[in-house]
């Protein structure tokens, strides 16, 4: 296996404008796309692996739908080149994509996620790429919640939510890690090899 990240793939979830809608209230991580775009950089420049994954919803009242501009990939996440771009139903974006296959065809082992929402469509992504055998990472600063009520009506801050979900996939189904941290993962293993 090699020790590089060639053979790793930056997959940035759902950065669309449909999250900038005010119904969804209080988020956390207001420098989520920032670091998502340095990752996207960094990627760019090193010629890894980029998959984009796009939430499109078949009912046309959804803020999703694909005849609304809210549909659209923000614009620091706007894939570029020759980039891939999956298209999902579903919180995750391994279930009628072709993700899994693409993955294994391209003989990618390990997998960098970021992008939104860390509760819903992030962590059920995060947690299938692990059960499917991907060494999964998970970038805990490119990715942020939004503040939700449970069954009991009891109110759970952006910030809560965010930590819980990443504490529940953290060792289990990836490593979580920081933008910082994670640079400076690829600026080890990249001394080691040359």
């Amino acid at each position: 296996m090699r020790k590089d990240f060639s053979n790793t793939a930056l997959i940035v979830i759902d950065v669309q404008r449909a999250f900038e809608d005010e119904k969804w209230g209080t988020r956390n991580n207001l420098n989520a796309e920032e670091n998502i775009q340095i990752l996207l950089e960094i990627w760019r420049e090193k010629e890894y692996p980029i998959i984009h994954v796009q939430h499109l919803s078949d009912n046309d009242q959804s803020i999703f739908h694909p005849s609304k501009q809210s549909s659209d990939f923000k614009g620091i996440a706007v894939p570029v080149k020759n980039e891939t771009i999956f298209r999902k139903k579903v919180n995750s974006a391994f279930i009628g994509t072709g993700l899994e296959d693409h993955l294994k065809e391209n003989k990618i082992v390990k997998v960098v996620i970021v992008g939104l929402t860390t509760p819903h469509c992030v962590s059920t992504t995060t947690r299938m790429s692990g059960n499917l055998g991907f060494e999964t990472y998970l970038v805990s600063d490119a990715t942020a919640a939004f503040a939700i009520k449970g069954a009991d009506n009891t109110y759970y801050s952006a910030e809560q939510i965010h930590n819980v979900s990443l504490a529940t996939l953290d060792g289990e189904f990836a490593k979580v890690l920081t933008t910082e941290e994670l640079i400076r993962k690829l600026t080890l293993t990249e001394a080691i090899q040359s």
